[in-house]
């Protein structure tokens, strides 16, 4: 099998790379430079350097001839920072390419795509009570990534878009998008306590993203599917339990659960903060204390169903809060993710 891909040399698109080359398939991905330094980038891939945006069709034509599956291991979420209007940056990074490459695909012959999406979706789809994507342009913008897809299907196409969770493990050379949870902590390090929302998420490790990506790559399913992918769930106790012994604090750090209105009050600082600095959050601040008082937790079913095997999640998350700390401490200096 022929596989082309979008972001394979970033953190997810390695580990898919890495997982469809042991299966045997062929791999060639577009990326942006330059590579981080280090990273287990597998030397079977073929990189095509560019922005896939500044392509132009007759070029993505080339490139997609031959191929049987289109993955798209690109985009932005939630913690990724833009001015006004957010709602652009996620239609350029997230939407836009899917809206340009699935008509190319067609015409190139191209059969099957996979797309990393968000549980938020998910979450939206099984909460609609609490109108998820009305406060959240985040949210908003996921489910219409997952609308594209569908309407993109065919007799001849099918896409399955992965509803991913909070991801764990890194990339040598490459920034942790858990570089902010240090942020978000590190202020009560001084306390005896910590004061954190009670309730909890799903969650996997890179290389499980790897498989299941490769597995629905491999998977003979007509049509479209919007898969909710997990392989473990925590409460934001039993996380943060790790993730201060990953910080070399112990894992028996007291923390005290806030009530969602007590979590409000303290997001005025950060509202105001992110006003100052002309931010546009893709979460409504004062919406994510309800999120996260959810046990926003999933079935392994479908993770496992594509291939998924055990991993070691306490170590993964251990990796990825050591490299974050470092990131925050400003002792290293990694590559800031990008939107390929």
């Amino acid at each position: 099998m022929n596989v082309f891909m979008i972001g394979g040399t970033g953190l997810l698109g390695c580990e898919a790379a890495i997982q469809l080359i042991k299966h045997g398939h062929k791999v060639t991905s577009v990326a942006l430079p330059p590579l981080p330094e280090g990273a287990p980038i597998p030397e079977e891939m073929e990189i095509i350097f560019g922005d896939i945006n500044k392509k132009s069709d007759d070029e993505i034509l080339e490139m997609l001839k031959g191929n049987d599956v289109f993955i798209f291991a690109a985009g932005v979420d939630e913690r990724v920072e833009f001015p006004a209007p957010v709602m652009n940056y996620y239609y350029k990074y997230n939407i836009a390419p899917l809206e340009r490459i699935f008509p190319l695909c067609k015409k190139a012959g191209v059969k099957r795509a996979v797309v990393l999406g968000s549980y938020f979706s998910y979450l939206s789809k099984l909460r609609p009570d609490m109108r998820l994507v009305d406060k959240n342009p985040y949210f908003k913008s996921r489910i219409m990534q997952e609308e594209v897809c569908e309407a993109a299907c065919d007799d001849s196409f099918s896409c399955a878009v992965l509803e991913l969770p909070y991801i764990f493990g890194t990339q040598p050379g490459r920034k942790p998008v858990w570089t902010v949870l240090i942020e978000q902590i590190a202020f009560m390090d001084k306390w005896p306590f910590t004061m954190y929302p009670k309730g909890g998420t799903a969650m996997l490790t890179c290389r499980q993203v790897g498989e299941v990506i490769c597995g629905a790559a491999e998977r003979k399913k007509a049509g479209f599917e919007a898969l909710p992918i997990a392989m473990y769930n925590q409460t934001w106790k039993e996380f943060l339990s790790i993730v201060y012994d990953a910080r070399g604090m112990g894992k028996d750090r007291k923390i005290v659960s806030v009530s969602p209105l007590m979590m409000k009050f303290g997001m005025i600082k950060p509202a105001l903060d992110y006003k100052k600095r002309k931010i546009d959050s893709g979460m409504d601040l004062f919406n994510l204390p309800d999120i996260m008082d959810l046990n926003l937790f999933i079935n392994n079913a479908y993770a496992k169903e594509l291939g998924a095997t055990e991993d070691d999640i306490v170590d993964a998350i251990f990796d990825s809060v050591k490299v974050s700390e470092a990131s925050y401490n400003g002792t290293v200096k990694l590559l800031e993710m990008k939107g390929e």
